[in-house]
């Protein structure tokens, strides 16, 4: 059949043109569009025009998803990589029934697969396990072989509006807002179809998913029933297709699952296998993911005991009944003046799971006491009274009875009545009487939040209504649950937080304050003047300071040799932003006694405005200088491995080295994207003899999910940083200093070790690695090296191809040990966490130790070593 396509105005009291609303005019290009045939006059949504985009933006260069092109209006919720991103609410609902998809939100739990057009036709799945006729199939015979059904279906992450329990409580995932969800237009075959070629036996109760993407846990994999999927009712396919073209990458390019009313976890994305089993899929991400725990089990719990993650009844498959105001935004306001209409139309969303329709939406403005019927449209209705071809596959849906979209409600409301509310709160039902708890049902994962959806109404000085949204997508402190946090509400008191009326100000409770910890003597009340600090700009009576107070470097260094250069070379300075960054708890603790009194404001101003560093701005043969931070620029990257990259700076002129000594590190000083200092050491893979530029090797450390652990600030502000950025190093500091031919200098005395063991793990073989190779690439040194590196993976073993070269050309001098704690069956190496066993192992004889690693394996290195008596003047600990 031939179409015709037109944009059509609403018309009005047509119903089928009702929601949503006409956008304003600077999106009008977006706005809807419908299609009828020469046959008949019914007319069907059709994807809004959108141009996808070409470019592939500047955050993304350096990423493993440099071959991406994206839409910047998408708000990024787990910083630069990986790409996990919502649309902005509004901006969402005002495209209309079909999302395009570079709006579409986007899950990706690492990078993503990269698929040249040349590959596609030769793109293989296979369906494996309990059938009876394995078979491998190419994207070509999915496309050619099997009849193609085009079908609209609304897609929602588990963790949609997860943003309002992480409020609450943290869960261990990250801040979804209201807009984890999208609807398209997909095209490909029957999931039943596919299958039945394979011919699954009687005894197969599942069908398991994996796709092409590399993860730290393996590759993404999930299952579903297996009867779901002969169910054709259920409408489980096979996509290729999103709204007419091609899949884009981050939304499965070439070919996907897409399973409807269930969430989207499910919908395996770069599907490349299926296996057919009679239990549920044993993947990673299966187990630890998409599943609501009881809401007793805390995190701490869920960590010590697995059997919460092998209940098969808390894993999560259909979507709950939901809903979602959109107008009004959130921080939209509505004067009370003249022109102050007389009613106020209030919009949004609604959706359920299990194929079941919305059946009534419902706003309270007297927080649940009465209720009012919202208006429903279901866009999806008007594809069930055709039958066409749609983007090259039969439109599936004038035989179902079925609900697989979402729907839009409106309704009017006088302002006047707005007025004298608090609040507005939103309800929906499904046709299985399932309604919208009043109350969070908060669990370990955040998963499937779905509470009365509620805005707060505030009445400003200046005549004005102001509406506040719950929350804000990400880390943005915006929304009545932000601002109910800071004033000291309590959200289990029944009132969403807010003080009941009447309720007596001093019964509030407020939170319990952070600790800071106390770096001060009260008994120090001396105040002193920038003179008296300049003479002890020296290394015999190292003054410093942090934070406006002053400190005695002379007894720190008598208590805590191993950092005199550090202090040294911070004597006269406010060394605030070093020590703050660098410091651990237990650390500021000790200063106290340290604490001499406090600059007086004459002192700080003349500190602030002339620094007591040397000057720096002559040219140098080397760059760093302990006493001052050097600026350098940032001008490239190179990625090492998924979570591992080469970050390159340049120094001052192409003929200048960077001055730092093997064994030493430097300190690098930046600010983020919300402008907090940071301050970390590094030790840079490049050697000293490279002129113009140095090489660091860093390990990215992402948000943890599964655990809720926070990633690294450094890492993710380094892997944020754009091309062309300035930052500061300050060096060299450190206590080690290896002089070659086996003499090196601790504490500032000197040394020899005829014999090292080092002990690394993850990027802590930076350290490690210079001392290495300039052991290894020395004839003349004779010293011998163990090296025992310790990793999770295969994929995180840094530096490998170098180490084994260093191996190779010195078998004499060097034994080299892998271990890893979660490898593939291919692994032949040595297998699980750095133990007594691998340590003696090393030890035989050893006579200096240095270790560098993840704080767990150091201090478990530091307790074996200890336990075999070794003394602590032969151990360095980076």
């Amino acid at each position: 059949m031939s179409t015709v396509t037109t944009a059509r105005q609403a018309e009005p009291g047509k119903q089928s043109h009702v929601f949503p609303p006409s956008p304003p005019q600077s999106e009008k290009a977006e706005s809807e569009t419908m299609s009828t045939t020469e046959e008949d006059d019914v007319e069907i949504p059709l994807p809004p025009p959108s141009e996808p985009p070409t470019k592939v933006l500047d955050i993304d260069a350096n990423t493993p998803d440099n071959h991406v092109p994206r839409d910047p209006r998408m708000i990024r919720l787990t910083g630069v990589h990986p790409f996990n991103t919502e649309a902005p609410l509004t901006t969402l609902y005002d495209q209309g029934f079909l999302t395009p998809p570079k709006l579409f939100y986007v899950r990706n739990h690492g990078h993503v697969p990269q698929v040249l057009d040349h590959e596609i036709p030769s793109w293989k799945v296979s369906i494996e396990g309990l059938v009876e006729n394995p078979i491998t199939l190419t994207f070509t015979q999915i496309l050619e072989e099997f009849e193609q059904v085009t079908i609209p279906i609304t897609m929602v992450c588990a963790g949609n509006r997860r943003k309002e329990q992480n409020m609450v409580r943290k869960s261990q995932g990250f801040s979804w807002g209201a807009a984890a969800l999208s609807t398209s237009l997909w095209t490909g075959p029957m999931l039943a179809d596919v299958i039945e070629r394979a011919k699954p036996m009687k005894k197969a109760q599942f069908l398991c998913m994996e796709g092409a993407d590399q993860l730290p846990n393996g590759k993404y994999g999930t299952s579903i029933r297996l009867s779901w999927v002969q169910n054709r009712e259920r409408g489980i396919m096979l996509a290729h297709k999103q709204n007419g073209e091609p899949l884009t990458p981050d939304h499965g390019r070439p070919i996907r699952v897409v399973i409807p009313g269930q969430i989207g976890g499910r919908s395996v994305k770069w599907l490349t296998r299926i296996i057919l089993s009679d239990k549920p899929s044993d993947n990673w991400y299966h187990k630890y993911d998409n599943r609501v725990l009881p809401t007793m089990v805390t995190p701490e719990m869920s960590k010590k005991d697995d059997k919460w993650w092998n209940d098969e009844r808390y894993a999560i498959y259909d979507l709950s009944v939901n809903s979602a105001i959109v107008y009004p935004q959130n921080d939209e306001t509505l004067s009370l003046g003249e022109t102050c209409p007389e009613f106020y139309r209030f919009r949004g969303y609604a959706y359920s799971g299990g194929m079941r329709r919305i059946t009534r939406v419902e706003l309270s403005l007297d927080k649940g006491n009465t209720w009012e019927l919202a208006d429903i449209d279901y866009p999806e209705d008007r594809y069930r009274e055709t039958e066409r071809e749609l983007y090259g596959g039969r439109l599936d849906m004038a035989s179902r009875d079925v609900c697989y979209c979402w729907c839009f409600w409106q309704l009017p409301i006088a302002v006047n009545r707005l007025v004298n509310a608090e609040d507005v709160v939103l309800r929906a039902m499904d046709e299985s009487m399932t309604i919208q708890p009043r109350d969070m049902y908060w669990s370990v994962l955040g998963m499937m939040h779905n509470a009365w959806f509620r805005i707060a109404i505030r009445k400003d000085s200046d005549g004005m209504l102001r509406f506040e949204h719950p929350t804000v997508p990400m880390a943005q402190p915006k929304g009545w649950m932000d601002r109910v946090k800071k004033e000291g509400g309590d959200f289990a008191n029944g009132n969403w937080g807010e003080k009941v009326k009447g309720q007596v100000d001093d019964s509030a409770e407020m939170p319990e304050p952070v600790k800071k910890v106390k770096m001060t003597n009260d008994e120090a009340k001396r105040i002193i003047e920038i003179e008296e600090l300049r003479a002890h700009d020296n290394k015999d009576e190292p003054w410093f300071v942090v934070s406006g107070e002053v400190y005695d470097g002379t007894p720190f260094l008598k208590e805590h040799p191993g950092g005199a250069v550090s202090i040294i070379s911070a004597a006269g300075q406010d060394v605030t932003d070093e020590f703050v960054g660098i410091h651990s708890e237990s650390a500021c603790e000790m200063m106290p006694k340290y604490h001499i009194g406090t600059l007086s404001p004459a002192a700080r101003e003349a500190l602030l405005n002339s620094s007591l560093a040397p000057d720096t701005s002559a040219p140098t043969e080397t760059f760093l200088n302990p006493r001052a931070w050097r600026p350098s620029t940032f001008i490239a990257k190179k990625q090492v491995s998924w979570d591992s990259r080469i970050f390159t700076f340049a120094l001052d002129s192409e003929t200048q080295r960077l001055g730092l000594p093997v064994g030493q590190h430097l300190m690098i000083r930046l600010k983020d994207a919300n402008g907090k200092t940071i301050v970390r050491p590094y030790t840079p893979l490049s050697t000293d003899a490279k002129k113009g530029v140095v090489d660091i090797l860093i390990k990215v450390y992402f948000d943890d999910e599964k655990t809720g652990t926070k990633g690294g600030e450094m890492t993710l502000a380094l892997d944020a940083l754009p091309l062309g950025q300035k930052l500061e190093f300050k060096g060299p500091l450190g206590k080690f200093t290896y002089l070659g031919g086996g003499q090196f200098s601790l504490d500032g005395n000197p040394r020899t070790a005829k014999s090292m063991a080092m002990v690394c793990g993850g990027s802590g073989i930076t350290p490690i690695f210079a001392v290495l190779r300039a052991v290894m690439e020395d004839p003349q040194d004779p010293t011998t090296c163990f090296v025992l590196d310790g990793n999770r993976q295969e994929a995180d073993i840094l530096c490998r191809e170098e180490l084994d070269e260093l191996h190779k050309a010195n078998p004499s001098k060097m034994q080299l040990v892998h271990t890893l704690t979660a490898p593939t069956h291919s692994w032949t190496g040595r297998t699980g966490r750095i133990d007594k066993g691998l340590v003696e192992e090393a030890a035989k004889g050893t006579d200096l130790w240095l270790v560098c690693g993840p704080p767990g394996m150091e201090k478990s290195v530091r307790e074996i070593l200890t336990g075999m008596g070794v003394q602590a003047e032969n151990m360095v600990f980076f």
